[in-house]
């Protein structure tokens, strides 16, 4: 099972952009489906983006898509996930995932996860 930690969160602006990164190790990284999940206190995780083992399959949630871009380095066991235009309403803890499934890693229900990352954004 692979070890996952996120790195690049903070306090933004609307407006602004960020980009989160996500570090893998003790997996085979570049055969696992990896994506982003987010979370907000009392809810459930929310799917944010995806990206298949071939970097060119990324899938995104209606929200995020045409400001958010996932994008994967398997020679350096990265997944990042760059934010753009960013909203009050994409305040959450954001978690990187990862699986052998596509359908897992979309569900927010991948069998690695990280600790999280907090995205504050200010109006």
């Amino acid at each position: 099972q692979v070890q996952l930690t996120e790195s690049g969160g903070g306090l933004v602006q609307a407006g602004d952009s960020r980009r989160l990164s996500c570090v893998a190790s003790g997996g085979t990284f570049s055969t696992l489906v990896v994506g982003w999940c987010r979370q907000v206190p009392g809810k459930g995780r929310e799917f944010v983006a995806s990206i298949r083992e071939n970097p060119d399959g990324t899938y995104y949630a209606p929200s995020v898509k045409d400001r958010f871009t996932i994008s994967r380095d398997n020679a350096k066991n990265t997944v990042h996930l760059q934010m753009n235009n960013l909203m009050t309403e994409d305040t959450a803890v954001y978690y990187c995932a990862a699986d052998s499934l596509f359908a897992r890693v979309v569900l927010c229900k991948g069998n690695s996860w990280g600790q999280g990352t907090q995205i504050t954004v200010s109006s």
